[in-house]
């Protein structure tokens, strides 16, 4: 196995194909080169259309093919911006890395291959990709109410959790397998001689560099699911929200806010996990909740494993209520606790709780 191991190292480092991955990360990286590979799509199908032309002349020897194709990569790239633009920079650290790897007319053939069949593809179906899971859930949470009723705010929020991710890995992986198979009928038109691993190098190069960013996406989706439930059980019952208290600069992040029928407000807190709100929940004490009429913050948790005695009880201490499902251990646990009990509230009861401090 290790000889085998070797063996493949060797002919991926001596290959020229290396590059379809590298070409395509160097045009998607924004933090290094500026991503004009998503920015100025365009104008790099226009540089690979004329490149194509120059490697079709005859007339040019290889030598020669190589120095113009080089000089228009550069000339492009530098020209998509201002000289004092910072992406002019970035363009021009893009253009010299590029060069530098091209050696060999084989070496221009990637680089166009990696704008046309790895780069621009890529581009048209990560805006195929939805941004929010809300739209795989609203249908099935409203089902939901109409037939079960209130108490089943849980289930809404764990379904709606379940339904916006799995809703969302179907798309993806379609346009993931509907892709792969273009790049795959895209390289048996290639006239370039390549051998079966080398097309596996191209193949696993475009599905390693489609699935960071859909990586990506997924994270942004992460932190708007529960905000967009919370949102959708207002719109379903009626409620009002109301804008954040004036000059309230708490780290605290809230994603709904509502009035009481004494005035008050109290702040709602939708995510899967405190985990990552752990350190803001916690810089808010009473008197700064006091100081801008805030009775209380609601955290609505799905998954609450990572919720310590310590964490609930010094956030409790703080006004912060921990919305549970009544089924997991951590609530049965906290409710049936003396000095937690009134830190906790099944989830069934947070329609209810609204309606009681805004209809009373």
């Amino acid at each position: 196995m290790s000889h085998d191991t070797d063996n493949l190292t060797k002919i991926i480092t001596n290959s020229c194909w290396r590059n379809s991955y590298w070409f395509a990360r160097m045009l998607l990286n924004g933090d290094k080169y500026g991503g004009v590979g998503k920015s100025k799509e365009k104008q790099l199908l226009g540089l690979s259309s004329q490149i194509e032309i120059v490697l079709s002349r005859d007339i040019l020897t290889e030598s020669e093919k190589i120095t113009i194709c080089k000089d228009m990569i550069s000339k492009t790239l530098t020209s998509l911006f201002t000289p004092n633009a910072k992406g002019y920079v970035l363009s021009d650290l893009l253009a010299t890395d590029i060069n530098d790897e091209i050696i060999s007319v084989d070496d221009v053939v990637v680089f166009i291959v990696a704008v046309k069949y790895m780069v621009a593809p890529m581009n048209a179906a990560m805006a195929l990709v939805p941004s929010s899971d809300a739209e795989f859930c609203r249908t099935t949470a409203k089902n939901i109410l109409d037939s079960l009723g209130e108490l089943s705010v849980g289930k809404v929020v764990s379904t709606w959790d379940d339904l916006g991710v799995k809703g969302c890995l179907d798309v993806e992986r379609n346009l993931v397998v509907s892709e792969f198979t273009k790049l795959r009928t895209n390289l048996s038109t290639l006239t370039t001689q390549r051998t079966e691993i080398e097309d596996n190098m191209i193949l696993t190069a475009f599905v390693q560099e489609f699935e960071r960013r859909l990586g990506q996406k997924r994270k942004n989706r992460a932190g708007n699911s529960l905000e967009d439930v919370s949102t959708f059980l207002f719109d379903y019952y009626g409620f009002k929200s109301h804008p954040k208290p004036d000059h309230f600069q708490t780290d605290i992040e809230v994603d709904k806010w509502f009035k009481c029928k004494d005035g008050w407000t109290i702040g709602i807190s939708c995510k899967r996990t405190l985990r990552e709100r752990w350190k803001q929940v916690s810089s808010a004490d009473s008197n700064a909740l006091s100081r801008y009429k805030i009775r209380e913050i609601w955290h609505l948790i799905t998954y609450d494993k990572d919720l310590s005695d310590d964490k609930l009880t010094m956030l409790g201490q703080q006004r912060q209520i921990f919305y549970l499902s009544e089924t997991t251990d951590r609530y049965k646990s906290a409710s049936q606790h003396i000095g937690m009990c009134d830190y906790v509230r099944p989830l069934s009861q947070f329609i209810s709780d609204i309606r009681r401090e805004q209809k009373g």
